[in-house]
């Protein structure tokens, strides 16, 4: 969860930045998680396109995160791993 909590508002990183060998797995503990202080809307496919739909994205715009269509502009906002 440190990863996540890494991540500064108008950022993101995908699940495969998480956890490399198991995105599948990063996105489960996170959507098992029930602390509301986690920023887990900071945390997207790796296309840009969001699992969370328009609440994530009411967020992550709310933070100033640019999307190219349906999509984060990944190039603009993704942090390294």
């Amino acid at each position: 969860m440190a990863r996540v909590r890494d991540i500064p508002p108008g950022f993101v990183r995908a699940y495969s930045d998480l956890s490399p060998g198991a995105p599948r797995f990063a996105g489960q503990v996170l959507s098992r998680s029930r602390d509301p202080s986690l920023p887990w809307h900071r945390v997207v496919r790796a296309d840009g396109s969001l699992a969370k739909g328009a609440r994530q994205r009411a967020l992550l715009e709310a933070e100033g995160v640019p999307f190219r269509g349906e999509r984060v502009d990944m190039r603009a906002v993704r942090l390294p791993v």
